[in-house]
């Protein structure tokens, strides 16, 4: 059994995460958690368009879904911290129009996590 943690802010970066797992998640039997961060620099709909896309997408896994606020990379650790989650999947940058990289919430949780991290390609927008 897996437990993955799917730290996100948008759409995008929920449907990489999606497509990551697709051939990698047993539904029977590894756990999903989504923890949606409303960016303050986002609209206030991104986070929870992005849970909504994560209970779609990874229906079969039945994953839990939270939304958090404030600054992206505390709310990413405090996740990992609560969840306890063997691998983490984070997408490379906030998957929004004009984003490129990798960005400094992935670079961030890179550093501190004390787990596995997973950084999502995701596609151009």
């Amino acid at each position: 059994m897996t437990e993955y943690l799917v730290a996100t802010s948008s759409v995008h970066v929920t449907a990489a995460a999606a497509d990551y797992l697709r051939d990698r998640l047993d539904p029977s039997d590894d756990g999903v958690v989504v923890v949606a961060v409303r960016d303050p620099s986002a609209p206030d709909r991104d986070a929870g368009d992005a849970a909504n896309v994560a209970r779609s997408r990874l229906a079969a896994a039945m994953p839990t879904t939270e939304t958090r606020a404030g600054d992206p990379t505390e709310e990413v650790l405090a996740a990992i911290d609560d969840h306890d989650p063997d691998t983490v999947l984070i997408g490379a940058n906030r998957g929004t129009e004009g984003a490129s990289g990798v960005g400094e919430t992935a670079r961030a949780v890179l550093s501190a996590a004390t787990r596995p991290v997973v950084v999502v390609p995701l596609p151009d927008l």
